[in-house]
């Protein structure tokens, strides 16, 4: 932990913040109203945030995060979920009118161990993730169905669908490495599919199937000006569903912050995301093709830092993304409300003795 006193006096930690740690771990349980099969990701856009790359207080931290997002989709993804959920029989192909609508409110808990001792001149620590929450999902209009001899049918469909319960466990393993005012990271995530899933069911708080991620990031963050700018980029492999014999394909994705410390207590920005699928996806239970999603996302934050007793810090981050330019993708506008509890960052102690007259 380097802590850097700027010319008013002001100390700042640099990396006592954890937005991006905590960004990072939030890998899991709003899968209902996100992409891939049936519009559905592993990687929620805006896990990563500013500040990602910069390290942090050695030893146990723990966060909570509301999240509530609010998305809707329209034909392509709509014909996706009937294809999930087994509304459109084998053998059948389908064109379909009708529109997807999602919202869910999740707390998300995570417990991070940062280590002292440096791997490979890195700082380096673990965190674990779950979550706790609502999805409440519904999938309105009709369809024209037709069959293999030709033979055609149409139906409408409403369908409601909610589900409240655990999500998906996520681990996470992080080295960040700190050059003055430059900071650099990797990570491994991935997620363990134990949360309520159901593939019969329009909305779940889980995928259903093993997924890793790994990237890297960047951030400039000079303590003295309180300027700071962050970029985590970072590639999803999904494995195949058991249950649904799809598998998703590649994904990238590029989440973004640039911030502003305007007090070493009070910081405000803007944050942004870049989400692609790059693969196409595939499987014997794919029926709706490659199928590749996008969507972009932005946004303004605001941070508060503050002490709690001697030995701890307490960090408040609000921020919210509106999305735009979606592709086979549900898209709308989401909130993250984040409280940490980290070990307080602590000066510098010089070893020269003082001297007065």
């Amino acid at each position: 932990m380097e802590c850097v006193r700027t010319n008013s006096g002001a100390v700042f930690g640099r990396g006592s913040l954890r937005v991006g740690a905590v960004a990072a771990l939030l890998a899991l349980s709003a899968q209902a109203a996100r992409a891939d099969e049936g519009g559905v990701s592993f990687w929620i856009p805006g896990f990563f945030g500013s500040l990602a790359a910069t390290p942090t207080t050695p030893g146990w931290s723990a966060t909570s995060v509301y999240y509530h997002t609010s998305v809707s989709a329209g034909a392509s993804v709509a014909r996706a979920k009937e294809f999930e959920i087994g509304g459109v029989p084998l053998n059948f192909t389908a064109n379909v009118s009708a529109n997807v609508n999602a919202s869910a409110n999740l707390e998300f808990l995570a417990a991070t161990y940062t280590f002292a001792t440096p791997v490979l001149g890195a700082q380096a620590s673990f965190a674990l993730l779950g979550a706790y929450g609502a999805n409440s999902t519904s999938l309105a209009g009709t369809l024209a169905l037709t069959g293999p001899l030709g033979n055609t049918l149409s139906r409408s469909d409403a369908i409601n669908s909610t589900i409240v319960g655990f999500g998906d466990l996520v681990p996470q393993y992080t080295m960040k490495w700190n050059v003055g005012v430059n900071n650099f990271m990797t990570y491994v995530t991935g997620d363990i599919p134990v949360g309520a899933y159901d593939s019969m069911r329009l909305a779940n708080l889980g995928i259903g199937h093993w997924a890793i991620d790994a990237g890297g990031g960047y951030t400039y963050f000079d303590p003295q000006t309180g300027h700071e700018a962050s970029a985590v980029l970072g590639f999803t492999y999904n494995f195949i569903n058991p249950s649904t014999q799809y598998q998703n394909g590649v994904d990238m994705h590029l989440d973004w912050g640039v911030s502003q410390f305007l007090t070493k207590q009070v910081q405000v920005g803007l944050v942004g995301y870049l989400y692609q699928e790059i693969g196409c996806d595939s499987g014997s239970g794919d029926r709706v093709g490659c199928f590749q999603s996008r969507v972009l996302g932005i946004g303004p934050q605001f941070g508060y830092i503050f002490p709690i007793g001697d030995k701890w810090q307490g960090y408040f981050n609000l921020k919210g993304y509106g999305e735009f330019d979606a592709a086979n993708r549900p898209s709308g506008f989401n909130i993250w409300l984040t409280f940490n509890l980290s070990p307080a960052a602590t000066p510098p102690t010089s070893s020269r003795p003082m001297f007065t007259k």
